[in-house]
């Protein structure tokens, strides 16, 4: 199988109460992914879509189906000034 092409793999960023909160305190953005998208794919379009570094990458599926992608950024990249520039802060 091919790699997915990083503009299909994040599908949109997820904001709650909770997102919010890993923003400030843990430098993670929580992203709704494709489903067949891996830990590396998501790594990779987060890199190459928004420009900066990525310390790691855990994925879920959520009760409704959906996978749910938490980006840790390296302490360079502050999961703030990201969030701002998606338009979600």
């Amino acid at each position: 199988m091919g790699k997915i092409v990083s503009s299909e793999v994040i599908l949109h960023p997820l904001i709650s109460e909770d997102t919010i909160t890993l923003i400030e305190a843990e430098n993670k953005i929580t992203f709704i992914v494709s489903m067949k998208a891996d830990k590396n794919d998501v790594k990779r379009a987060v890199r190459e879509l928004y420009e900066v570094d990525v310390a790691e990458v855990n994925t879920c599926i959520t009760s409704d189906g959906r996978k749910k992608a938490y980006v840790k950024l390296v302490p360079e990249n502050k999961a703030a000034d990201l969030a701002v520039k998606l338009g979600v802060l």
